[in-house]
């Protein structure tokens, strides 16, 4: 009898299996079809029955089964209060990070390195600015600080422009510390990584500058003193444990 059980409780498990793969490509056509231009990732079941969470790049849509509606937005736990999208969201983005190299970042790093997070910056950005001036302060509480650029004027613009020649300069640091100061920065151009920092941020929904994301893939938005990051950062490890 135990072993009627089992073979019919496999047997139901294989029907549902079959049933989410034949939604999962039901989604993948009506997609295709209807925006062809996307490059979908993953498609699997949701936490909501016959909603199906959909990975775009390091983005995170959900639809119906029957592929014919899509929404745009949070997908929370009430009970928990838990963010479920921004749990996705934080991992895709740890995976994109991780692929980055420093040779395609500008890295300020203290000797002992207790911490890392990834700045996208705009030189001519207030903020950004003035978390740069502070940058001895973060280097002091062992943060190192991984510049990507993000010239929120767009390309081609001023700020564009800037973030290029900072990248040619003989000394990349020191070129962005004095653009940061307001000092001019002699006009260059060179193979750089600007407008794939640009994609990522992109990728990453930037709204603002400067925009701090952990290696870990979670987000700080705006400019966080030396002291407050490390305790958010430290939260961050409490968390995760």
């Amino acid at each position: 009898m135990k072993n009627l059980f089992n073979i019919a409780a496999l047997s139901l498990m294989a029907l549902m299996l079959q049933a989410a793969h034949a939604d999962e490509n039901e989604i993948r056509q009506a997609l295709s079809k209807s925006m062809p231009d996307i490059k979908i990732e993953s498609i699997k079941p949701s936490e909501i029955n016959g909603l199906f969470e959909v990975k775009i790049g390091s983005t995170f849509v959900y639809v119906s089964e029957d592929g014919k509606y899509l929404l745009h937005g949070r997908l929370i736990d009430v009970a928990t209060r838990t963010d479920l999208t921004e749990s996705r969201l934080t991992g895709a983005r740890k995976q994109l990070l991780a692929k980055l190299t420093e040779d395609q970042l500008i890295v300020f790093k203290p000797k002992i390195s207790k911490y890392a997070v990834y700045v996208f910056t705009d030189i001519d950005c207030g903020y950004c600015r003035k978390l740069h001036s502070e940058i001895d302060q973060y280097m002091a509480e062992g943060i190192t600080v991984n510049y990507l650029f993000y010239p929120r004027a767009g390309k081609p613009s001023e700020s564009y422009d800037k973030a290029v020649s900072v990248w040619c300069a003989k000394d990349r640091k020191a070129a962005l510390t004095a653009s940061k100061k307001g000092d001019a920065v002699p006009t260059k151009t060179c193979a750089n990584p600007v407008d794939a920092h640009m994609k990522l941020a992109e990728e990453f929904d930037v709204k603002g500058t400067p925009m701090i994301v952990t290696a870990e893939g979670a987000v700080f938005p705006g400019y966080l003193p030396a002291k407050q990051l490390v305790q958010a950062l430290e939260s961050e490890k409490v968390a995760s444990k």
